[in-house]
């Protein structure tokens, strides 16, 4: 049923195509959180909560209500409408709404007549942002009639005959529940032979002289009004034989009593439904119910079947002795015949029903409120199924849309409504409804158009506390209209975090996968829009986990003993542990010898029931962590031990009821051996396909010694069954007789199948095979079907042989096909195969992507931007777009070495990234590529930028030479990385005194094309210290330190060597400090000059960070440490000081450790083997040239046809398959060169250009992935080429290193 206020459904003018391609770039609408204070705040249409039942039935003795509530902000009101018109509830003193509520009272028990309130009533819901509506609600009063007065005769029946006895229930609303009873109102009995049909009516197959009764009366309950109403008793008679020849006897001749014969059996006739065949309309959801009743004497047995197929499992039921066929929840797969057999040994009867499912409307896909920001676009999906298929229809607000107030933001398109640029006054709400002949859905729901500023819902300054190297959650609860962005701060003045270590999930909450202990400290989360910015901070604490440090061990223990466990436990001191012990996973006995220390747990005066598992489990706020042990409690005087053993094998098998699709296997079970036999464990083996294998079947208690089994088609059974105790199981016994199943249609088809191109005009069809017994009999083949998806083309078929594999040719590039692989024998097909799609194959994109633009962002990073290619010219799947780039030259330096290609891959139809890891003031080139599945298009226009100055490095050196009694001479060199230019550099220097205290600092400034220069007016014996780094316009870089000393004067005991250069050492002290740093590790070196047997530390720390230095103690007296556990791809700082008398240091230093590797390969360029190999590769040919020139200018001559071959262009290989993915790579002819003027081939195989080399720490090229924030995933791993000369990089000779690459 449909609502008067439905509309026709509207034509649909706009194609599909451009439907589904704008509704692909819809933006998501907000999600409002479940927040009782938010949602008291914002503004929001009404929404109904709650509503009567559309059929509303009602008792007409007592008030009728009819429930319509709704919320919405401001509150909404309501109204209601009667038969399609307004109900005026003010006008009628016996209808009154309850406050604050659209729910009607309608009082009947003050004089009103329920019948007068009969009628459709539909409900309101308005505020100033739209109206909701309830559904169409149909009240009708309840009936329960008096059953019209009828004479009722007395039935006179022959023993043996048949006989209904009819009920016929008043009509009444809703129908009443038929029951039948005698006088003293005790249910009469029912059996296979009596029983009550569907109808109300009682059926009797035959009836007995013990039916003879005066008081069969049917009863009707009404429930709704609690009523029950009687039928007038019904009278039967039934005459035996015997009585029944003594009266023919009396009154018939002699001839006519012989006419009278005894009770005759009967075969069976059908009482209901008549007829051979019948029809039956269910609706989808509910319960189907088949009746048939025979006559016949004995009486018949009834059996249900679907013609065609199963009954399906798990939904079908038998009642009323079988005569019922009950299938709950029924679905349009249960339309078919179903057939009812009636069955005694004279004969049998049968009825065919015909069932037809329809389907009232059913949500596919229901509407959902939209919650969009000013600007933001939306959909509202309404999409239903049903049988006939239901028409949808709009209103806004109410009122169908057609004659809604016009809302240019506002598009519909058949079930779809599109919303563009929406603005506040956009608000509404919306209906869909979707009708057809059995009934109608109708659903509600708005657009809230909002402008809110951020909102933090988290509680401020929460606490959260989690166990080390477990995760840590940080909740950051948010709301705000547009969609806030999120940032995470570690600290007051910390950085927004970034990195691996950290992940952030759309709602807001920050994830640290594996909290550390220096995880601990003050979190910030800030939420900021275009209307606003709004902060929350939390804390985070990571505590130790806890362990059980001593578990308690297995014990054997005498009886009458005592036995202790333990179970000592380390914790965080901040966490309070609570210590459970168990036995057998339960409660400690009640038992005074049970005694509970701290760390353990005593059992006096041992018994045979303290036997058992105990275990100690430690719990704590925030983990848990148990140990468990074994107490086996011994005789004290031992005595003989039962034997316990496996059971022996069964014996005997026999198979007994053989049929298509099961037998029962029967057998004697052998001797338990004093343990119990739980189980019995069946097997077989299938003769025919697989002999000597057998397979589990089933299992069964061991109470049982006999199964009935399920068989398939075509197998040859042996079966074998293997006893199960607590001790193990049996030998298997001695295998049954075979059984071979007769042949059948196969009962399923492959599985697993699929399309897949291998070559631009080809489509691979593939599956999994049927196994040997699936097959159901001889000559399993396949009927390979397909047809090209979306367009009027007949199917394909072809029937293939018992393989796995079909190939179709000469298809057009990636168009997508519909497929379906379906199994046959000798007997016939299997079902109908379901269909799958698939793709033709792919071919490599045509275009390159246009308008690429490069903003610089920093000295370091770039962010790139292009237009997307179109789609239809990628001619397979988007992957993605890969990103090459590479430095020409540096601005500071003005000179050129070899090149780095470095290649970032972004995943699907994104249009930028972000390019990481550049070098300060440098040159840069890069183009953009698409990638498919079959591998890349060609490539953009190379793009030329430039990144600004950056810091400079540390000074490459610093040396101190020719110290006098107030001088030292100063030597450097410049950084080995500039960065910009040069505008100085600084020196800073202090005296230190013998208590190693540091004197007042005193800073020079250099000009920046010195090298050296001499310090004068230093105080004489004086050790200094010195800090040098350079400058350019941006700041100052990192800055080395040393230290030295001035001589001492003429009456000191110590002066400098006669002709000496350099400093002499201050004794003691540590030196030429040297780091050599891997990924996560570095080995730190020193040289020692003083005392032996120093004891030595290592203090290192994050450079830049002012967080306290952490110290390594060294072990002995050696000259090396290895740092561990530290970052890829972070800089350090280290110094080395020894601990005691002297209590010294070196100075600082810094590295850095390298970037995760995804793959480490050897640079054989650099090899002495490969260089030696190399050059007489080169001499050699030097020499044939040599020789050939000779020749030719004594008239040698060559054929042209061998000159052409010999110099023909290399073959170049078409791009693998695997060559386009993101997963594996190669290499092995990506640097073959085209001759100048060549051209692609006309066969589409191209080129790879430029390098190989992929950056995966930041990209998704190889196996790492790239953040659109800048920030990097993964490992870097590549290789260098030459850099190409001036003018045309594409006709340079390949790299010999290259190509032997290629074979690594």
């Amino acid at each position: 049923m449909q609502p008067k206020i439905m509309m026709k459904k509207k034509s649909v003018s706009a194609s599909k195509a451009s439907l589904v391609l704008f509704l692909c770039q819809m933006i998501s609408a907000l999600d409002v959180p479940l927040d009782s204070k938010l949602l008291e705040e914002l503004s929001q249409p009404p929404t109904i909560t709650q509503q009567s039942p559309k059929d509303y039935i009602v008792d007409p003795r007592e008030n009728i209500v009819i429930q319509c509530e709704a919320k919405g902000k401001p509150p909404p009101s309501f109204s209601w409408t009667r038969n399609g018109t307004h109900f005026d509830i003010d006008k009628d003193a016996q209808v009154t709404m309850k406050p604050n509520s659209g729910t009607l009272v309608i009082n009947i028990m003050n004089g009103g007549k329920a019948e007068a309130y009969e009628g459709v009533y539909q409900c309101t819901a308005r505020n100033e942002r739209g109206a909701a509506i309830s559904n169409n609600i149909v009240i009708r009063p309840s009936r329960s009639p008096l059953w019209t007065k009828e004479r009722l005769e007395p039935n006179h029946v022959r023993e043996g005959d048949s006989l209904v006895l009819h009920c016929r229930p008043p009509v009444g609303l809703p129908p009443p529940i038929i029951f039948w009873m005698d006088n003293a109102f005790q249910r009469l009995p029912q059996s296979e032979r009596v029983s009550q049909g569907l109808n109300g009516d009682l059926y009797f197959s035959n009836v007995q002289p013990e039916d003879t009764r005066e008081d069969y009366i049917c009863y009707a309950r009404f429930n709704h009004t609690q009523t029950i109403q009687q039928k007038q008793p019904i009278s039967v008679k039934v005459f035996s034989m015997d009585s029944l020849n003594d009266t023919i006897a009396a009154n018939l001749s002699d001839t006519d009593i012989y006419g009278a014969k005894p009770v005759t059996e009967r075969q069976p006739v059908l009482l209901t439904p008549t007829g051979s065949t019948s029809t039956k309309v269910e609706l989808r959801g509910n319960v189907l119910l088949l009746e048939c009743i025979a006559a016949g004497l004995p009486t018949p047995v009834i059996r249900w079947i679907k013609e065609g197929g199963e009954l399906p499992a798990n939904r079908t039921f038998f009642e009323n002795f079988k005569k019922t066929l009950k299938i709950i929840d029924v679905s349009e797969a249960d339309s078919g015949n179903y057939k009812c057999i009636a069955r005694n040994i004279l004969g049998s009867a049968h009825h065919v029903i015909s069932v037809t499912v329809k389907a009232a409307p059913y949500w596919i896909t229901a509407p959902r409120n939209l919650v969009l920001s000013p600007g933001e676009d939306g959909t509202l999906i309404c999409r239903a199924n049903g049988n006939p298929k239901p028409n949808i229809s709009w209103l806004a607000n109410g009122v169908p849309i057609a004659i809604a107030p016009e809302d240019p933001s506002r598009k519909v398109d058949g079930d779809t409504i599109i919303f563009s640029h929406v603005q506040e006054r956009s608000s509404a709400v919306y209906q869909c409804n979707a009708s057809n002949e059995y009934g109608y859905l109708l659903a509600n729901a708005f657009v809230n158009v909002l402008a809110e500023p951020p909102r933090i819902l988290t509680t401020t300054n929460k606490l959260y506390q989690v166990i080390a190297d477990s995760p840590a959650l940080l909740d950051c609860a948010y709301f705000g209209s547009p969609k806030p962005e999120i940032e995470w701060f570690k600290g007051v003045k910390g950085s927004i975090l970034r990195g691996n270590e950290y992940i952030f999930h759309d709602n807001g909450t920050l994830e640290i996968p594996v909290a550390q202990k220096d995880s601990t400290g003050t979190y910030t989360c800030v939420a900021r829009n275009e209307l606003g910015k709004i902060q929350n901070e939390v804390h985070l604490e990571v505590k130790d986990p806890t362990m059980i440090i001593k578990q308690p061990e297995y014990k054997v223990i005498q009886r009458y003993g005592q036995v202790s466990f333990e179970c000592i436990i380390k914790h965080d001191s901040t966490l309070l542990p609570t210590v459970i012990w168990l036995k057998d996973n339960d409660a400690l006995p009640d038992d005074e010898r049970f005694l509970v220390g701290k760390d353990n747990l005593t059992i006096m005066n041992v018994t045979d029931k303290d036997d058992g598992t105990y275990t100690c489990i430690v719990n704590t706020t925030l983990d848990s962590v148990s140990a468990s042990a074994v107490l086996t409690v011994v005789a004290a005087p031992p005595t003989p031990a039962i034997i316990y053993a496996r059971p022996n094998p069964p014996f005997d098998l026999e198979l007994t009821g053989q049929l298509e699709r099961s037998v029962e296997l029967s057998w004697i079970p052998g001797d338990e051996n004093n343990s119990p036999i739980t189980n019995f464990v069946i097997e077989y083996e299938d003769g025919l396909h697989e002999p000597g294998v057998w397979h589990y079947q089933t299992e069964v208690p061991g109470t049982q010694t006999t199964v009935q089994l399920k068989l398939s088609p075509y197998v040859n059974y042996s079966f074998r069954v293997i006893a199960v105790n607590e001790i193990g199981r049996s030998q298997p016994s001695e295998p049954s007789e075979q059984y071979l199943t007769k042949s059948a249609n196969p009962d399923e088809n492959p599985s697993n199948v699929q399309g897949i191109g291998s070559e631009p005009d080809n489509l691979v069809i593939t599956w999994e095979s049927l196994k040997g017994f699936q097959s159901n009999g001889p000559g399993l083949q396949y009927k390979v079907s397909w047809r090209q998806k979306d367009v009027d083309d007949e199917w394909t078929s072809v029937i293939v042989a018992n393989v796995s594999k079909y190939i179709v040719s000469g298809t057009p590039t990636f168009v997508p096909y519909e497929i379906k692989v379906q199994a046959l024998n000798d007997l016939g097909y299997a079902p109908e195969p379901s269909e799958v799609i698939g793709h033709s194959g792919e071919d490599l994109p045509m275009v390159a992507p246009g308008n690429v633009q490069v903003h610089v962002i920093n000295s370091t990073l770039a962010k790139v931007h292009w237009d997307p290619v179109p789609l239809k010219t990628v001619r397979g799947h988007l992957q993605g777009y890969k990103v090459y780039y590479w430095k020409v030259q540096s601005l500071s330096r003005r000179s050129r070495r070899h090149v780095e290609k470095k290649i970032l891959t972004f995943r699907g139809n994104k249009t930028f990234g972000m390019l990481p890891g550049l070098e300060p003031y440098s040159s840069y080139k890069l183009n953009v590529r698409v990638v498919n599945g079959k591998g890349e298009g060609p490539a953009s226009p190379d793009k030329v930028f430039k990144t600004p100055e950056g810091v400079p490095s540390s000074p490459s050196f610093l040396k101190i030479t020719n110290p006098t009694l107030d001088s030292l001479t100063l030597e450097w060199g410049s950084p080995t990385h500039p960065n910009g230019i040069l505008i100085s550099y600084i020196l800073k220097f202090q005296p230190i005194n013998n208590t190693h205290e540091l004197g007042p600092l005193v800073e020079i400034r250099i000009p920046a094309n010195e090298s050296s220069m001499i310090l004068k007016n230093l105080n004489y014996s004086t050790r200094y210290k010195f800090y040098f780094n350079a400058q350019t316009s941006v700041g100052s870089g990192s800055q080395i330190t040393e230290e030295a000393v001035t001589i001492m004067d003429e009456a000191g005991i110590l002066r400098p060597a006669v002709g000496a250069g350099k400093v002499q050492p201050l004794y003691p002290r540590i030196r030429n400090v040297t780091t050599a740093a891997a990924e996560t590790y570095a080995n730190i070196s020193w040289e020692y000059e003083g005392p032996d047997h120093a004891n030595f530390y290592v203090e290192y720390g994050v450079a830049g960070s002012k967080e306290d230095w952490k110290k390594e103690i060294v072990n002995g007296s050696r000259s090396f440490f290895v740092l561990k556990g530290l970052t890829p791809g972070t800089a350090y700082k280290v110094r080395v000081g020894a601990e005691g008398l002297f209590g010294f240091r070196s100075s600082e230093d810094v590295f850095e450790t390298g970037p995760a590797m995804a793959s480490r390969q050897v640079d054989i360029a650099t090899q002495g083997w490969f260089i030696g190999l190399m050059c007489a590769v080169a001499l050699l040919i030097l020499i044939l040239l040599i020789v050939c020139f000779i020749r030719r200018n004594k008239g040698g001559k060559y054929p042209v046809k061998e000159k052409e071959d010999a110099h023909a262009d290399p073959e170049i290989q078409p791009m693998k398959e695997d060559d386009g993915t993101f997963g594996e790579y190669s290499d092995a002819e990506d640097h073959k060169p085209l001759k100048k003027g060549s051209r692609t081939p006309s066969d589409r195989t191209v080129k790879k250009e430029d390098s190989d080399d992929s950056l995966v720490d930041y990209g998704e090229g190889v196996n790492g992935q790239f953040n659109e924030d800048g920030s990097f995933i993964g490992q870097y791993s590549g290789k260098k080429e030459k850099e190409p000369a001036e003018g045309n990089e594409s006709s340079e000779a390949p790299s010999p290193v290259n190509a032997m690459n290629s074979f690594v």
